[in-house]
């Protein structure tokens, strides 16, 4: 499964609590993570927030792995899907250059579409469920 994830999962993920085990599953290599460089970039920049008070042990791990087995795509096509926050579209843009099944995010722009081009975009909720209905 190649999936996706918004900037606002990734982060809950890392911090843990009930969407950690998103991170668990990636480690477990339930999924594929499928990512561009802006996105990467945007990952980065928001867990160095002071805010969320990640270490620096713990922000050099995740780094670390996100570079080495996250799948980095480049965008072959400018999606305008989402006109309320251009900025969104990003997302769409690497599932579509990535062949990926599912976009998670907590964002009601990208979950309003529900699906584009035969991309799923679901809550972590229920993006959580299917991976628990998913075998390996």
């Amino acid at each position: 499964m190649r999936v996706v994830l918004d900037t606002n999962i990734f982060i809950s993920a890392v911090l843990g609590g009930r969407l950690g085990v998103i991170m668990d599953e990636w480690k477990a290599g339930k999924f594929t993570l499928v990512i561009s460089g802006v996105i990467a970039s945007e990952y980065l920049e928001v867990i160095n927030r002071t805010k969320f008070k990640i270490s620096t042990r713990e922000i050099t791990a995740v780094t670390d792995y996100l570079l080495k087995t996250a799948e980095f795509v480049t965008p072959f096509e400018t999606i305008t899907a989402i006109k309320a926050d251009l900025s969104d579209n990003k997302f769409i843009e690497a599932a579509m250059a990535g062949n990926a099944t599912y976009v998670v995010s907590g964002d009601s722009h990208l979950l309003e579409l529900k699906a584009y081009r035969g991309i799923s975009i679901l809550t972590a909720r229920k993006f959580i469920e299917r991976l628990k209905n998913t075998p390996v």
